[in-house]
């Protein structure tokens, strides 16, 4: 690891404008997890269909492939910052837009998935500028820190947010949709207020399918870079048992909505003490061994979850998972971040967006085919098995990221420098 990684290092919270992005970070998250849990409960209340539940999933991450290598290079070409206030702000009109449909009183869901598919096209754009707009916020030897920070508050916010979404859908699902809007337009307030402390590098490269597949052209000649995110979809796809939540609260677990939020709460809790320890006790040495660690702990994780039938323990495999994906997104993110240049660090964001999409919203959707052929139980247990095969693979795949022992070096550009 570079001396800048291994040394006492400032805290990132004394930059005001970390703060403010944090903030704005947490709340745009607290407004999606509890917006989340409604249309779950929400759809899967209106057809009692597994598939419908996976296509919940497909309906966001189908705009999101379409269109993120584009964003990429509109997060390369164009401010940070304003894109994610942009994108904030139709997130806020998706709220509002179920707030009205529900409302109105909506009695099919092909509305709820049109309005997911704007969510999803926002998502897109969004991704790549917030994950590389952290590496301008901070020092650079503050940066590992800043990484612990922003996930250990985004997953307070996945704690809270879940449980929040339970408890006020028990009022109706439009005041969970009114108070998400509330969210998002503080979000975008603060978000307005942030400044960068280092500046993106000049250029405005015009845009081409040669510009675009720039960050793919990178993530391909960088095998420890490939292995790092391939690793993510490819376990998180087979292991994306969450999307099964309502199913399993329901139909297993004889719970309510408001176990559902608890359960969407657990990984959150999980990841949040994760990333507390990992504040104070980063990972500094073996750092490959650490992430293949933490998917395998993900998907012993999900083997449990499936063969559980009590709330207590479904709810601790659960953390168990939200843990060992902490440790797996923290050597990533620092890994794909760190190896990148600046001038091309939103288009590599973007691949890394596609890899973590797909493993979310389309590993939900896969899950949710799965159920419906094998049936909700066994669906999960063949998740698991797989996210653990996959770890097997990629271990014997990739020696180099097998034995990587520190970070790599960034490379920052100041501000007022070209």
């Amino acid at each position: 690891m570079s001396d800048s990684l291994s040394s006492p290092a400032p805290s990132p919270l004394r930059q005001r404008n970390f703060l403010y992005y944090l903030m704005a970070r947490v709340l745009g998250t607290l407004a999606v997890q509890m917006q989340s849990v409604a249309i779950g409960w929400q759809v899967y209340d209106m057809t009692g269909s597994l598939v419908d539940l996976g296509l919940i999933g497909l309906a966001q991450f189908a705009p999101f492939l379409l269109l993120i290598l584009l964003a990429g290079h509109v997060a390369d070409r164009y401010e940070r910052r304003r894109i994610i206030v942009i994108c904030m702000l139709a997130q806020l009109l998706c709220g509002a837009l179920l707030f009205v449909l529900t409302f109105s009183g909506i009695e099919t869901v092909w509305p709820i998935f049109a309005v997911l598919v704007l969510y999803g096209s926002a998502r897109a754009f969004m991704m790549p500028a917030t994950q590389a707009i952290l590496i301008n916020l901070v020092p650079q030897a503050s940066f590992g820190r800043a990484v612990a920070l922003s996930s250990s508050t985004f997953h307070v916010a996945v704690i809270a947010g879940p449980v929040l979404g339970g408890l006020l859908y028990l009022a109706g699902p439009k005041v969970v949709y009114a108070i998400v809007a509330g969210l998002l337009l503080l979000a975008v307030i603060l978000m307005a207020m942030t400044r960068t402390l280092t500046r993106q590098p000049g250029g405005r490269e015009p845009v081409s399918w040669h510009s675009m597949l720039e960050g793919l052209r990178f993530v391909w000649s960088r095998p420890v870079v490939l292995g790092a995110i391939s690793l993510d979809l490819f376990a998180v796809l087979f292991g994306g048992a969450t999307a099964l939540l309502p199913a399993l609260a329901r139909d297993v677990l004889h719970a309510g909505p408001t176990a559902l939020g608890m359960l969407r709460m657990a990984p959150g809790v999980g990841a949040a003490l994760t990333s507390v320890l990992l504040t104070f006790f980063p990972i500094t040495r073996r750092v490959g061994l650490w992430m293949f660690g933490g998917v395998a702990l993900f998907g012993v994780g999900t083997l449990v979850l499936g063969q559980s039938a009590i709330l207590p323990l479904s709810l601790a495999a659960l953390a168990m998972m939200g843990a060992g994906d902490m440790v797996s997104v923290y050597v990533r993110h620092l890994l794909v971040q760190l190896e990148t240049p600046d001038s091309i660090r939103g288009r590599v964001s973007a691949v890394n967006s596609v890899f973590i999409g797909a493993s979310n919203e389309l590993g939900e959707f896969e899950s949710g085919i799965t159920a419906g052929w094998f049936g909700l139980v066994p669906a999960v247990l063949l998740g698991g098995a797989l996210t653990l095969g996959v770890t097997a693979v990629w271990m014997w795949r990739f020696p180099i990221l097998r034995t990587m022992d520190r970070f790599p070096r960034a490379a920052i550009v100041p501000a007022g420098k070209n």
